[in-house]
């Protein structure tokens, strides 16, 4: 196409298929990219999707699922049943309104054959909340711990578990927050070791880092 140059290789280079980022795309070149691939590969996956773009797509393929909280929007999925999914990847949030973030890891893991718990609104406000959770977090073979605000709850999961902890600073916060800076500068800077970093609302690329410790620790 003269406007895309889709990576059909990508899943053997790096044992992960090419994921369309949907945000911004023209509606026709996202229908074409989004047929391209489903003729390809049978099935296709994207983040940051809005209701329109499903509708378009929709209009055009079968078996188009869209989940409004994450913005995810698949065509065919071939994702293993849930008793096929492998490993264990814990997804904790801080609060309710982490979810959407949140989710976008947790859905980006499952479509990649992670089995996932979630652990939802256990910030540090009611510290007993994750405190109680932490045995569920220790069986997991990486937490990916989400948070806006000041972000503390990667610094407190870093403290209490023995597995690694992917930290998602959120957008989520009041003015002085400054839209996910002020998470991303404390995760970053977090006494707690273990604790790695990945960009302001970026449940996606968590997700990815999370499903390729998990296939490390399964094989």
């Amino acid at each position: 196409m003269d406007f895309a140059n889709l990576d059909f290789d990508r899943k053997n280079r790096t044992g992960f298929p090419e994921v369309i980022f949907c945000q911004g795309k023209p509606d026709d070149y996202l229908v074409d990219i989004y047929k391209q691939m489903y003729e390809r590969d049978g099935r296709v996956f994207g983040t940051r999707a809005t209701e329109h773009q499903y509708d378009i797509v929709n209009a055009v393929l079968e078996n188009v699922t869209y989940d409004k909280i994450s913005k995810i929007l698949k065509v065919n999925p071939k994702v293993a049943p849930k008793e096929e999914l492998i490993g264990n990847i814990a997804v904790v949030t801080a609060g309710t309104a982490d979810i959407p973030v949140a989710e976008e890891a947790a859905q980006t893991a499952e479509y990649f054959g992670g089995k996932v718990n979630r652990v939802y609104d256990v910030g540090v406000s009611g510290i007993h909340r994750v405190l109680s959770s932490v045995d569920v977090l220790n069986e997991a073979n990486c937490v990916v711990a989400v948070a806006g605000m000041e972000g503390a709850l990667a610094s407190v999961v870093g403290g209490l578990v023995k597995v690694p902890v992917i930290a998602v600073p959120t957008s989520v916060g009041y003015g002085a927050s400054f839209g996910g800076l002020s998470a991303l500068l404390t995760m970053i800077n977090s006494c707690a070791n273990g604790i790695s970093v990945v960009n302001i609302d970026n449940g996606y690329g968590a997700g990815y880092i999370a499903t390729q410790i998990n296939r490390l620790a399964e094989r």
